[in-house]
C-alpha cells in the first residue's frame, strides 16, 4: 500500500447553523460539540492514520487566517489548497489532486477525501472503516465510499444503493439516489439495500485521475495547464476559471462502474442543521444546552438553547431552538430548524444584512 494522504473539505459557508456560523467563521470553524472547532476535531480523529505532513485542507482563501488557527500543530506546514473560485467540488478535487502530485505524491499513493463538518463520535470505528476501505481500494482498484446504514427513514440525506459483494467487508454500488421522499425513504430503509451517502471516500490517486479523464474529460482537460500553474496563483486562478463547475457526485461518482462501498463502524451525524445537536450533545435538565453563560430552567424539555455569552432563562417552553450570541437572537419550532435558511436569504437583500452574514 502507498502512501495514505488526506484532504479535508473545509470551504463551506454552513449558513444552516446562522447566525453563529457566518461567512466570516463558518461551522466548520466553531466549537459545537467540543472545546475546539469541527475542522480541529476531524484533523485530531486522523492521529495514527495520516501523517501530518500528508494532511491536507482544501478552503477558500477567505478563511486562511481560520484554517491556520484551527490546524495549527495538526498539518504540514504550506499543506492548504486554495480554491480561487467557487468551481463546486470536482474541479476543487482535481487541483487537489494536482497539488498533491505536485509535492511528491505518486498516482499509488491512496488518499482519503472528507468533509470538514461532522461529528463522528467512536475515532477508532472511524480508523478502522477508513483502513478497511483503504485496503478495498487498492485491491479492488476503484473508489470506496463510505456508507452509513440508516436508522429511521430520512429525507435530508442522499442514498447509495449497494449490489453484490466484492469482499467481505465491502459491496458494489449499484447507483446513487437524490434526498428522496418519506414515502421513498421508507421504502430504502425497508429494502436493506440503501445506505446514507456521508461525503467520505478513499481511492488510489491514480484511480481517481483515470476516472476524472473517463466521466469528465472536460474538467479533466485542464489538469495538465492546473499542474504547470502551481506555485503562481494568479496563473492557477486563470487556468482554473476555465473549469466547468460541477459536484464530484455528478462528475464521477454517479457515473463511475469504479465505485465500492464500505459500512460505517461508528456513529455519525452531519451536523446539517441545529436540530442535529440534541443527537450529539448531552441532556441538561431536559434540554440540549449546548452553550450558555448560564441557565434557568423551568417546566421547559426538549429545546436547543445556544447563548454562548448569554444568561437564557427557559419557562413553560418545549421543542424550540433558541439562539443569542450578542448580534442577532433566533427562535423558531425545532421541526422547522431547516427555516434558519429563510431567514439568511432575508438578510441577504437587507443592507443592515452585510454585517450579520
Amino acid at each position: 500500500m502507498g502512501n495514505i494522504y488526506s484532504l479535508v473539505m473545509a470551504g463551506g459557508q454552513g449558513t444552516r447553523f446562522w447566525p453563529e456560523s457566518t461567512s466570516k467563521k463558518p461551522k466548520q470553524y466553531l466549537p459545537l460539540v467540543s472545546s475546539q472547532s469541527l475542522l480541529a476535531d476531524t484533523l485530531d480523529r486522523l492521529d495514527g492514520l495520516v501523517k501530518n505532513e500528508q494532511r491536507y485542507i482544501v478552503t477558500v482563501k477567505e478563511q486562511e487566517k481560520l484554517v491556520l488557527k484551527e490546524s495549527a500543530g495538526k498539518i504540514g506546514q504550506g499543506q492548504v489548497v486554495f480554491e480561487p473560485s467557487g468551481r463546486n467540488t470536482a474541479p476543487c478535487i482535481l487541483l487537489s489532486l494536482a497539488t498533491l502530485m505536485k509535492n511528491g505524491a505518486s498516482k499509488s499513493d491512496l488518499v482519503a477525501i472528507l468533509p470538514s463538518d461532522h461529528v463522528i463520535l467512536n475515532k477508532n470505528g472511524f480508523q478502522q472503516t477508513i483502513q478497511s476501505a483503504l485496503k478495498v481500494a487498492v485491491s479492488q482498484k476503484r473508489i470506496i465510499t463510505i456508507g452509513i446504514p440508516p436508522h429511521f427513514p430520512h429525507t435530508g440525506f442522499g442514498y447509495i444503493q449497494t449490489g453484490e459483494e466484492l469482499t467481505e467487508t465491502s459491496l458494489d454500488v449499484v447507483t446513487f439516489k437524490e434526498k428522496p421522499n418519506q414515502e421513498t425513504a421508507i421504502s430504502y430503509l425497508e429494502s436493506g439495500k440503501y445506505l446514507w451517502n456521508a461525503g467520505m471516500f478513499v481511492a488510489e490517486i491514480g484511480v481517481l485521475l483515470e476516472e476524472f479523464q473517463a466521466h469528465c474529460p472536460e474538467i479533466f482537460e485542464f489538469y495538465d495547464e492546473l499542474y504547470a500553474a502551481l506555485g503562481n496563483e494568479k496563473n492557477v486562478a486563470e487556468v482554473y476559471a476555465k473549469l466547468p463547475a460541477e459536484s464530484i457526485d455528478y462528475a464521477i461518482m454517479e457515473k463511475s462502474s469504479r465505485i465500492g462501498l464500505c459500512k460505517a463502524n461508528f456513529d455519525w451525524n452531519d451536523l446539517g442543521s441545529w436540530d442535529a445537536l440534541s443527537t450529539v450533545v448531552e441532556e441538561t435538565e431536559g434540554n440540549t444546552l449546548v452553550s450558555a453563560k448560564n441557565h434557568y430552567f423551568e417546566d421547559s424539555k426538549g429545546n436547543i438553547v445556544y447563548t454562548p455569552d448569554q444568561f437564557v432563562g427557559l419557562i413553560g417552553i418545549e421543542d424550540l431552538i433558541v439562539i443569542a450570541n450578542g448580534k442577532s437572537v433566533v427562535v423558531l419550532p425545532k421541526k422547522d430548524s431547516q427555516k434558519v435558511k429563510n431567514i439568511v436569504s432575508h438578510l441577504k437583500d437587507q443592507e443592515y444584512g452585510k454585517e450579520l452574514l
